[in-house]
């Protein structure tokens, strides 16, 4: 088997690690065995100066 990688977004409400752990959760679905994962940036959506979304952009590692 080789390791193959995805990039990913995962997004939550509440934090930054809960969108990583939200694109990792969709990838283990999608994907399979997940090995590894790059954080590579993190945004957010603001309304009114307060944060209303947690962005992650990723990358995972998986076998395929």
């Amino acid at each position: 088997m080789h390791v193959k990688v995805a990039e990913l977004v995962g997004e939550s409400p509440n934090s930054w690690r809960e969108a990583v752990q939200a694109a990792v959760g969709e990838a283990t679905q999608t994907l399979g065995n997940i090995t590894g994962v790059e954080v590579i940036n993190f945004t957010a959506n603001v309304e009114n100066g307060v944060i209303k979304e947690f962005k992650a952009n990723v990358k995972v590692a998986y076998l395929g």
